[in-house]
């Protein structure tokens, strides 16, 4: 059964509860009233032929004085009985009423639509015992009619507020439906149905509800939707990455297995299937590391970044003097919350890459220092830089800005997927600048460490 039949079928229950209740009270309350009446009419009535006949001086003249009454169509009364002991004066009307076993005197009696009221009567003439009968069959005659219209009008105010109720009831839960149809729309598939707030009851504050966890979900969907483009991108980058030097290395270990060399052929034969399998075994161990920090939660400790970059500098100056690149530190003192190995993995990637940003010659400078925003690291270069449509996707796997220079130099393009997830432990971010022909800045920010 629908909402809005329970609610018709409750209000139509409430309403007439109500109404009959009402109804029922009014008309009792009013036959109840119409009795009183009559009764305090009887006993007024009573009271008056008593003393009309305390004036009488005789029992003829009791008889002839009730009979000139009876007559007239004066008298008050449907039934009267007058009698002296067991003698009868006067009787008028067939009512069983009057000859009911003999009531307590002053009594009063309703029964079959009539009142009975008896008296008794003693003074100058011989003691008398009146019987008056009234009829009231007019009070329930008024009270079966008021039940009658109260009926046909039960009956119409039933409909009418059936009526009023439907449409009530389908005014008000409009919203619901609504909602019903928002949500079957939205596990179709349609996310961008939304519902119309139209006010800021209990139902109106639902569809607000509503329309913040369709945005929520639709937010969900297109991560999830780009989340799986770029898996469906990092795999096939993966595959591609795999490809050349597999193909390399199966290509030379066949020249190596199925023909006679010199020994400088063999040599360097055998050197590009070395070349290429260190290749391989660098671009496992990054995804090993990348696998490793999206389940770790790795403990830090107070750590130096001056000495941890100065260390990893002493270890790359020979490598750029080679190429004749100028390596600069310039760090300040203190003490911050890291993992040392990760961080030294994260400073070496991006020295590393401004190593392969020039050809030969060039600087790179390596500044720290504490901010109030927290630590910040810089690593910046003078070499060839990037174009600015490159920036945004620095830190996707197996991105590179020139493919064909980033793979002859050794490099898979999970450098910086791997530096931005160290950063993300630490509670950083990074930051990148670059200009064509300028050089790049790599910015590291940390927050919630320890100031020096």
């Amino acid at each position: 059964m629908k909402f809005r039949t329970k609610m018709v079928i409750c209000m139509i229950w409430l309403l007439a509860l109500a109404y009959g209740i009402g109804g029922s009270l009014l008309i009792s309350s009013s036959f109840h009233a119409s009795v009183e009446q009559e009764k305090a009419s009887a006993r007024q009535s009573c009271q008056m032929l008593l003393n009309t006949l305390s004036i009488l001086e005789d029992q003829s003249s009791v008889a002839s004085t009730l009979q000139q009454l009876d007559s007239s169509g004066s008298a008050e009364w449907s039934g009267l009985l007058v009698r002296s002991g067991n003698a009868v004066l006067f009787r008028s009307g067939s009512s069983p009423l009057l000859d009911t076993v003999a009531a307590d005197p002053n009594t009063l009696t309703v029964r079959d639509r009539q009142i009975l009221i008896t008296c008794l009567l003693s003074g100058g003439i011989t003691e008398l015992e009146v019987r008056m009968v009234s009829d009231i069959s007019d009070a329930y005659a008024r009270r079966d009619s008021q039940l009658a219209i109260y009926r046909w009008t039960f009956l119409a105010v039933t409909v009418l507020g059936a009526a009023l109720s439907w449409l009530l009831c389908t005014w008000l839960t409009y919203p619901l439906r609504s909602l019903t149809k928002a949500s079957r729309e939205l596990a179709g598939g349609k996310r961008s149905t939304r519902v119309r707030v139209t006010s800021q009851d209990e139902v109106g504050q639902l569809a607000a509800e509503f329309n913040q966890m369709a945005d929520r979900l639709e937010a969900s969907m297109d991560e999830m939707t780009r989340t799986m483009e770029r898996q469906d991108e990092f795999m096939g980058s993966f595959a591609h990455e795999l490809k050349t030097p597999m193909t390399s290395i199966i290509g030379y270990a066949d020249l190596l297995r199925s023909t006679e060399l010199s020994e400088q052929d063999r040599r360097e034969a055998a050197n590009y299937v070395f070349s290429e399998g260190k290749r391989l075994e660098s671009l496992s161990l990054k995804l090993l590391d990348l696998l490793v920090l999206e389940k770790d939660d790795l403990p830090m400790q107070e750590c130096s970044p001056k000495a941890l970059i100065e260390s990893i500098a002493k270890e790359f100056r020979p490598i750029m003097k080679q190429q004749g690149i100028t390596l600069r530190c310039s760090c300040k003192q203190g003490s911050w919350k890291l993992e040392p190995d990760l961080f030294k993995s994260l400073l070496y990637n991006l020295m590393d890459n401004a190593r392969k940003a020039m050809e030969t010659g060039g600087q790179i400078v390596i500044q720290s220092d504490f901010t109030e925003e927290g630590l910040r690291i810089r690593v910046a270069d003078n070499g060839r830089g990037m174009p600015p449509e490159a920036l945004t996707r620095l830190t996707e796997a197996f991105y590179r800005v020139d493919k064909s220079r980033s793979r002859a130099q050794g490099g898979a393009g999970l450098g910086l997927a791997l530096c931005r997830r160290i950063t993300d432990l630490h509670n950083g971010e990074l930051q990148f600048s670059s200009r064509e022909g300028v050089g790049t800045c790599v910015t590291i920010l940390l927050k919630g460490g320890t100031q020096p």
